[in-house]
């Protein structure tokens, strides 16, 4: 694991208050909810004397609730550089999408 994607493993689970923090779970993982997983989205970078200067990793974060007005929801929204993507019910369950650069 890479210490940055450490790192952000770490404040989700800190901020959040939630330990069940998963990056990019194989199916056969069952998690426990409230739960979050995330995964990379992208890298934009920025070049500069003929190779990158700068590159800031894009996660898709998703909060997972069986409570339709989670206060996760509010947490996330409170890092830096993050923004709400989108929402979805699926399996009863509510998912909350955000965007998040770390």
């Amino acid at each position: 694991m890479s210490d940055r994607r450490s790192e952000l493993s770490t404040v989700l689970r800190t901020v959040l208050g939630l330990p069940n923090v998963y990056f990019q779970p194989p199916e056969s993982v069952k998690m426990q909810y409230p739960a979050i997983v995330y995964a990379l989205d992208g890298i934009k970078t920025v070049h500069a004397d003929d190779g990158v200067y700068l590159s800031h990793r894009r996660y898709s974060v998703t909060i997972i609730d069986k409570n339709p007005d989670s206060i996760l929801v509010e947490k996330m929204l409170a890092l830096p550089y993050c923004s709400f993507n989108r929402h979805y019910t699926s399996d009863h369950l509510n998912h909350f999408v955000f965007t998040l650069y770390f």
